[in-house]
């Protein structure tokens, strides 16, 4: 149900929202549907055949089959649940939706090492030709590029920024191609983000730097989520007409999407930094200790 749909029923009457009615807001778009099973699909059969062929936790490991499984289910909740069909009412439920794209999906999708294990869903006799093309020079530097943290850091950023302008957020919520355009452009712009930070081209010993990504991130998006907050009008008055007619104030509902951004998605960043710095460490003091058993063995 898009908002069209519920422009129609919202103008049948005054409606309240009701938890057994959204609950039944499933949203089953069949595009979406097929691409969240067909990236279960590879992935899964993918470490299936690679596990089958290495041994059980060889080149993707339990934690990270978990974590990408987490991942997946946190899109299926974002795109298929009830969560979906109610950011066509309410301006949080939007920003819940988004949220759970950048900051819980992606990171846990790029944790769980998807392009390994998808490699491995390919038949057998193309999994060479395409592992050789990515290691091709053009496919090679343009990956570096944007998987430089700096690089990928402003591209999120601007994704974020930009898809919040007024005109351009107002259109995703009148058209499925443009509302598709921007969780596009959220999901892979934070997938590099992340990768960028986790399997950066340092390896383990980038977790310090990313510590810093991940707080200019935090910095402009919480910026961002506190104009919302504040904003003495509505930002986006499309919001205004239909979420009235369910019963609601359309302000103090942008008031909490902006705290969303701010407060909870900022501790979520503020988690995932801490995490990283304390990977960081960990590699460190695994490097030294690995230095000075080098060291003691030459004597």
């Amino acid at each position: 149900m898009r908002l069209s749909a519920l422009f129609v029923v919202a103008h049948a009457g005054h409606h309240h929202l009701e938890s057994s009615e959204i609950l039944r807001w499933w949203s089953w778009e069949p595009v979406v549907v097929t691409l969240l099973a067909i990236t279960a699909i590879l992935y899964f059969g993918g470490v299936w055949r690679l596990w089958r062929a290495a041994g059980i936790g060889r080149g993707v490991g339990r934690l990270p089959m978990i974590a990408f499984a987490c991942g997946w289910l946190a899109l299926f909740i974002a795109l298929v649940s009830p969560v979906d069909t109610l950011g066509g009412i309410l301006f949080s439920a939007h920003m819940v939706q988004h949220e759970l794209l950048m900051l819980v999906a992606a990171p846990l999708l790029v944790l769980g090492r998807p392009l390994i294990a998808m490699l491995w869903a390919l038949p057998a006799s193309w999994r060479l030709p395409v592992a050789q093309w990515t290691q091709r020079e053009p496919v090679l530097n343009a990956w570096h590029v944007l998987t430089t943290p700096l690089v990928a850091t402003v591209l999120h950023g601007l994704a974020l920024w930009i898809w919040h302008l007024p005109a351009l957020y107002q259109a995703t919520l009148g058209s499925e191609f443009i509302h598709a355009m921007q969780h596009t452009s959220f999901i892979l712009t934070a997938a590099l983000f992340w990768t960028s930070l986790i399997h950066g081209r340092y390896g383990r010993m980038g977790y310090g730097a990313g510590v810093a990504y991940v707080f200019i991130t935090g910095i402009h998006s919480g910026a961002l989520g506190a104009l919302l907050t504040f904003a003495p009008a509505l930002v986006y008055p499309i919001y205004g007409p239909i979420t009235r007619q369910w019963g609601l104030d359309a302000l103090e509902d942008q008031q909490l999407a902006g705290l969303i951004m701010w407060i909870p998605a900022g501790m979520i960043l503020v988690g995932l930094g801490m995490a990283l710095f304390a990977w960081w460490l960990h590699e460190a003091g695994r490097r030294v200790a690995y230095t000075r058993s080098e060291a003691l063995r030459e004597k």
